[in-house]
């Protein structure tokens, strides 16, 4: 099954939630104003979730067929892909036999089941997770300990007295024992800091010590250890995968080196393959042609020796692990001298740093627009819409000489010109939209008048473009680039922790539906159409401060799916110039580089001897590891011959 196939009928499976009964097809989810939703007929999500179903069972039987069913039985996440997938089946038969009239969907429940099983990076995930509990469970039980005990004392300190005016604290936090363990343990997390000792310490100040004394033990020391033990668990386990995917790597360069040497008894003794079966095979096998290109051009170096030992061999596939530089197409070349020197000021860095001046030049008027309008009506607001326009055509000449320095190839080369040039295309066809819709001077049109866009409206949406332009700069400046792509490989590499939370809150979610759902009713009189504005309602209703109904929580309730759902130590030790330098050897392999032991001869001879899914012909190879090593020295002497 292809792995975008799968990949996007796991997705479409997820999102059926938004769309089955309780539908979270409307515009707000506040109980007051929110309309009745969209309810699909019966028989539409079943539609698409039974072809879900008919693709994860293709799957799982192409799988089980691949791997026999000896494998298949030992396997526990295929065999809970089975009981999923039949569970599934059989609740969305009831479903149908009950004409979508049951009260509860088992299956949604399982969902989350197919991305989990589908990504080996999430199972590694949980993996770490389950193997990290047992480290951890010792610092959660002395922090249960310490909240426990600072609770006891907090009610000592602060009981009910017979002066009214002294129980604000005893009131507030202290009332009981689930009302003072909920104060403190929202105190660990700083959320309810200071408000919950502010009753107390406007009495004594002395007060303040136990507060205090809980955040520094609780907060600062047993929190942090607890974060320091869940990061060594993870990044032990992190150097473990890293180890057991070098090993893995290494047995099958070895494997294939062995396959290709054995075709010829000479070169099978001599641990030697020719460097034309190596062109050959990396022309067949399916790989980016970036590293096909690089493996390709490195196993040419030893084209003058004819063929390649098992080091070499080896050493050629380093290529891997390296991450591709992007290579941009040459400048055009002028005969003019002119047009020559003009290339060379409008390609130059200082015309960069000028340009990115002008954008703030025009953030910073921006700005300073909002600040005078900010206290402004809307009728009074200046639009300052010509401004922009003298900004725009700067913008649009400085597209226009970067393709006359660079080249239409080389221009779209780089993609911050590519983000650079779409805002600007877009910021000119708007406000010549601005120009043909309402004249050049407005006078005559007013700037909350309704077309399919007002003018306001527009204007506003023309300066959100521009001070998003404004992160053009980023590239430019070469330590601040290095941050931005960290966020970005933080976004890539965290998907795995990303899916599991996404896991978590689809099973609460699904749970907080079953058992709240239609639990948060607002008071009658206060339930008002979507389409009335809040200036033109009036309610005498009131509540207690603090309140789900004081605070205003009515977005978020169960009653649909949607409302519950090396790099930078390395750059401080080299100058800027090698900024792009680590970006090109920092993939995982190379951060764990120092820490990774990289598997001997021996070791790996032994493995895939003992490999049950691989029947090598070893020949003349069961020689001792030391007969082994003699040839392979002779051989390096013999090629150190030819070289010279």
């Amino acid at each position: 099954m292809p792995f975008r196939t799968l990949g996007l009928t796991i997705g479409v499976v997820l999102l059926l939630a938004f769309v089955e009964r309780p539908s979270s097809l409307s515009i707000t989810s506040d109980s007051r104003y929110r309309s009745p939703p969209w309810e699909p007929p019966c028989g539409f999500t079943e539609s698409i979730e039974i072809v879900c179903l008919i693709i994860f069972t293709l799957d799982l039987a192409v799988k089980s067929y691949l791997i026999g069913w000896d494998e298949f039985r030992k396997n526990k996440w295929l065999m809970s892909y089975t009981i999923v997938t039949s569970v599934s089946i059989i609740d969305w038969v009831l479903s149908i036999s009950m004409v979508c009239d049951e009260k509860m969907r088992v299956r949604r429940f399982f969902r989350p089941f197919f991305l989990l099983q589908n990504s080996s990076l999430m199972k590694k995930t949980l993996k770490c997770i389950r193997r990290t509990l047992p480290e951890i469970a010792s610092v959660i039980l002395l922090l249960a300990l310490h909240l426990c005990l600072f609770t006891m004392i907090g009610m000592l300190l602060f009981p009910k007295t017979e002066d009214p005016l002294k129980n604000e604290e005893w009131k507030l936090y202290f009332r009981n024992l689930s009302t003072s363990l909920t104060s403190l343990l929202v105190l660990l997390t700083t959320a309810n800091n200071p408000d919950v000792m502010i009753p107390a310490y406007s009495l004594n100040r002395g007060y303040a010590i136990f507060f205090v004394s809980f955040s520094v033990i609780g907060t600062y020391c047993l929190m942090n250890l607890l974060t320091a033990i869940i990061y060594n668990q993870f990044r032990g386990y992190l150097l473990m995968s890293v180890q057991t995917s070098i090993i893995r790597r290494r047995l099958g360069i070895r494997a294939a080196f062995q396959v290709l040497s054995s075709h010829n008894e000479e070169n099978a003794a001599r641990e030697r393959v020719p460097i034309d079966v190596v062109l050959q095979v990396m022309s067949r096998i399916k790989m980016q042609s970036y590293y096909r290109e690089a493996i390709t051009t490195k196993s040419r170096q030893y084209e003058t020796e004819g063929f390649m030992n098992r080091d070499q061999f080896k050493h050629i596939f380093d290529e891997l692990d390296k991450d591709r530089i992007e290579e941009h197409p040459s400048v055009p070349q002028y005969n003019s001298m002119g047009l020559q020197k003009l290339q060379v000021i409008f390609s130059h860095y200082y015309f960069a740093v000028f340009s990115n001046a002008v954008a703030m030049a025009h953030v910073v008027c921006i700005c300073a627009v909002l600040v005078l309008n900010s206290e402004k009506s809307t009728a009074e607001k200046d639009n300052h819409y010509m401004e922009n326009t003298c900004f725009i055509i700067y913008y649009l000449f400085e597209m226009c000489v970067k393709i006359f320095a660079l080249g239409w190839k080389g221009y779209l080369s780089y993609r911050n010109n590519i983000f650079d040039g779409f805002l600007t295309i877009l910021l000119l066809v708007l406000q010549i939209t601005i120009y043909v819709t309402y004249g050049l001077t407005h006078s005559h049109m007013s700037p909350s008048s309704q077309g399919m866009f007002s003018l306001r409206e527009m204007v506003r949406f023309v300066n959100m473009l521009i001070v998003f332009r404004f992160l053009r700069i980023i590239p430019d400046i070469k330590l601040m680039a290095l941050v931005a792509s960290t966020l970005l490989d933080l976004v890539k590499n965290l998907r795995a922790f990303a899916g599991i939370l996404v896991v978590v809150y689809y099973i609460f979610a699904v749970f907080g539906i079953w058992l709240f759902e239609g639990v948060i009713k607002p008071p009658a009189h206060m339930s008002v159409p979507y389409n009335t504005t809040m200036e033109n309602t009036t309610s005498n209703f009131s509540s207690e401060c603090g309140t789900y109904e004081q605070l205003g929580y009515w977005p978020n309730n169960f009653d649909d799916f949607a409302n519950f759902t090396y790099k930078w130590d390395r750059s401080h030790s080299c100058s800027v110039t090698d900024v792009d330098r680590i970006r090109y050897e920092a993939t995982v392999q190379l951060m764990f580089k120092e820490q990774v032991k990289e598997p001997t001869e021996e070791e790996l001879l032994c493995q895939l001897q003992q490999h049950r899914h691989l029947h090598l012909r070893w020949g003349h190879t069961t020689q001792t590891y030391s007969e082994t090593m003699a040839v392979q020295e002779g051989e390096t002497e013999l090629l150190e011959s030819r070289a010279h």
